[in-house]
Formats: C-alpha cells, sequence, structure tokens
C-alpha cells in the first residue's frame, strides 16, 4: 500500500492574517514539501499541473519531477494530473521518459481531462471532444513508449511517420499509468481497458458515488483479463486537517475551509466533512476514517492527500505531515490487516522490470529503431548528410 500526498499549487490569502504567498515562496514551499514528505516516510509526492491562476503548480510537471529527483532519494514521483487532453503526446512521451531517466525510476504519471475548462481553447482543443481526445491521445502515448518506430496517423494531430521518440523508456519499460476521474465512466473503462490504474480523486464526492465508480473499473479489469476484479490497480484521493485535540483541529481548520477555492462558500464544514472523505479532528479519527475506506471500495493500492490548500501557512502544513508521519505506521498495519495475498502492490519500475525479466522481453539497452521507408535510424541519417 503506498501513501502520499499531492498538490495543486493554489496561492490562497491566508484569511487568518491576510497574507498571500508570492508564486516564487509557494514553488519553494512545494519542494520543502516532498522533501518532507520522503522525511516522515510517505511513498508518493504528486504534483497538478495548471495554466493558470491561482495555481503554481506547473505548466509541465517533468520540469518539478526532475527537480525533486535530485533533492530526494527513495520517494515515488508521480502527477495529479497530466492533461492528456491538450498536451501533445509526443511531448508526453519524451519529457516524461527524460525525466524517469533523471528519476531512476522513481516516476510514474496520471492522466486526466482536468477540471478547468478554457484550458482546452487556450491550447486548440475543443472540451467537447474531451473523452475522445483522452482515448486518442493516450492510444498514441503507448505506442511511442512501446514502439521503437511509430507510423500513426488520427484525428487530432498531425501523423507521424518513421518517428522515434527519445529518450526510450528507462530498461524499456515506460512509466506506469493512472487514470484519474471524478466522474467520467469512459476514462475508468480506459484504465480497464490497459490494465492501467484507476486514480478516483474524491475529494468532492460520498463513498457510494466513489464506490460506484471504482467497481466499475473492477469489472471492466477483469473482463479485459487482467485478473480479477479484487485485483485491479485502485488508488484513492483524500484531504484532512489534524491536531491532537479534535477541537482544535475544528477551530483552526474551520476559517481556511470557508474561503477554500476548491470548496470554500459552500456546504458548512460539518456537512461536507460527512459527505467527502474530508476529516477533520485528531490523528485517531484521520486513521479510523481512511482505514473505513476498505469497507467500500475493497483493498486498494494508492491513498492520497491533499493537504497544502486553502492559504495554509507553510509551517501549518509542515506539521500535518509530522502528524501523518506518526500515524503512519499504525495506518500501515491497518490497511494490511485482511489483505488477501493475491492482492498486488502498486507497480514500481522495479516490479515492472523484475517482471519483464521474467517473461524474458527486457531489453536492458534499446537500440534505436529504423523507419520503414529508408530502412535507417534518423541518427545515421544524420550522420550521412553531416559527412
Amino acid at each position: 500500500m503506498q501513501f502520499g500526498i499531492f498538490t495543486i499549487g493554489d496561492v490562497t490569502t491566508d484569511p487568518t492574517t491576510g497574507k498571500t504567498p508570492t508564486e516564487k515562496a509557494r514553488i519553494k514551499a512545494t519542494v520543502e514539501l516532498a522533501m518532507k514528505a520522503e522525511e516522515v516516510g510517505l511513498d508518493v509526492f504528486a504534483t497538478g499541473e495548471h495554466h493558470n491562476p491561482p495555481f503554481i503548480a506547473p505548466a509541465n510537471p517533468p520540469i518539478l519531477m526532475a527537480h525533486l529527483a535530485a533533492k530526494t532519494e527513495k520517494i515515488l514521483l508521480s502527477t495529479a494530473t497530466t492533461l492528456i487532453t491538450t498536451n501533445d503526446p509526443v511531448r508526453l512521451a519524451e519529457d516524461y521518459a527524460y525525466a524517469q531517466h533523471l528519476a531512476d525510476g522513481r516516476l510514474d504519471l496520471m492522466m486526466g481531462r482536468g477540471n478547468t475548462g478554457p484550458v482546452y481553447p487556450w491550447f486548440g482543443k475543443d472540451i467537447r471532444q474531451g473523452v475522445d481526445l483522452a482515448v486518442e491521445n493516450y492510444a498514441l502515448l503507448r505506442q511511442l513508449w512501446t514502439e521503437d518506430v511509430v507510423n500513426w496517423q488520427g484525428k487530432f494531430r498531425t501523423p507521424l511517420q518513421g518517428f522515434t521518440s527519445t529518450p526510450r523508456p528507462l530498461d524499456g519499460i515506460a512509466p506506469f499509468v493512472w487514470h484519474g476521474s471524478i466522474r467520467t465512466p469512459e476514462i475508468a473503462e480506459q484504465a480497464a481497458y490497459y490494465g492501467d490504474g484507476f486514480f478516483h480523486n474524491n475529494i468532492f464526492w460520498n463513498i457510494e458515488h466513489t464506490a460506484q465508480m471504482v467497481n466499475l473499473y473492477r469489472r471492466r479489469y477483469e473482463h479485459y483479463g487482467h485478473g480479477q476484479a479484487d485485483q485491479a490497480i485502485v488508488g484513492l484521493g483524500g484531504q484532512f486537517f489534524m491536531r491532537k485535540n479534535s477541537q482544535d483541529a475544528v477551530n483552526e481548520f474551520r476559517p481556511y475551509f470557508d474561503v477554500a477555492p476548491v470548496y470554500g462558500h459552500g456546504p458548512s464544514m460539518e456537512d461536507f466533512t460527512e459527505m467527502t472523505p474530508l476529516t477533520v479532528g485528531s490523528p485517531q479519527q484521520v486513521l479510523e476514517r481512511y482505514l473505513g475506506m476498505v469497507e467500500h471500495v475493497g483493498h486498494y493500492q494508492r491513498q492520497g492527500f491533499l493537504i497544502d490548500h486553502a492559504g495554509l501557512p507553510l509551517k501549518t502544513v509542515l506539521e500535518q505531515l509530522d502528524l501523518l508521519g506518526e500515524i503512519l505506521p499504525e495506518m500501515r498495519r491497518g490497511y494490511a490487516e485482511g489483505r488477501p495475498a493475491h492482492i498486488p502492490e502498486a507497480p514500481t519500475h522495479a516490479t515492472l522490470v523484475e517482471k519483464a525479466r521474467a517473461a524474458g522481453t527486457l531489453t536492458e539497452h534499446r537500440t534505436v529503431g529504423v523507419d520503414d521507408v529508408t530502412g535507417q535510424s534518423p541518427y545515421e541519417a544524420a550522420l550521412k548528410g553531416a559527412n
């Protein structure tokens, strides 16, 4: 079971002080949070992708991921999410493979359509084609990672002929992919079709809706022959605010909740915590709330938390990580209790390499492919032209 945090990088005024962090301060804080997450024993740090204020999550997450790879040693770096709809699959293939090498394989990513509608026209796309874009672009991305030379033609970008994406994935193993969605069945279907992971970011939804989406993915995962339904690779989102005393947590977090860009100015905090996974209280309350998720969605592989938002100062967020670190061993034991032996862990680069090695398909050093027109690699052709 993997535990981690994800950030969307909102720049929000602290309602208790009236101070707003600079973009630089918020970006630097993101790096500090990733390092702290590793320090307290978390497994995953994920960054969102944004192209608009009030967010400073990177427009190109591999930039941040590469920097974090140099600052950390163990923690897995991921995204929340990578926009498969408005990004060019060729750039995604190249940039994430490059970051994968720099991170020595400590990288996976979550694909998603995003929740900011104006992004589509900014990049020349039509939001009404969002699902079709996600389906076609991801099919091309997989092909770019798994085939040395790609010939491709689709609806949404110019054709490719004899194209080789570089660098090739580390050890010939593409980064593991999760598909993130809140309410789109087609994305759960896509994840199941490929045998990829499905991450339901249920921070705004009741557990009944979450269970419905996860169970759809599980059934379709089994339908496509990847394993039993309970072996499907599932991740969930979550939110908490902890203090040793539960009433202290409620009193301290309330002003932040009331103005939060993700859910402020709506239901009361009490109603929201009842309807969604947001838990405001003691560490024991947070522990019990999330251990109970298994009863609704079955045993799963990744639990991510959003904790650095709503204008919370960095000092407070670091304290939240310390508190999470204190209950993390008990959380691990709780999730392991009753977990059947046939339930897999979330794939990592190391386990995917081992699987490929056992199957005899591992290629340690991939040769650059040749295109089907000239019979030459692009590098050979370039060298001959230079001479």
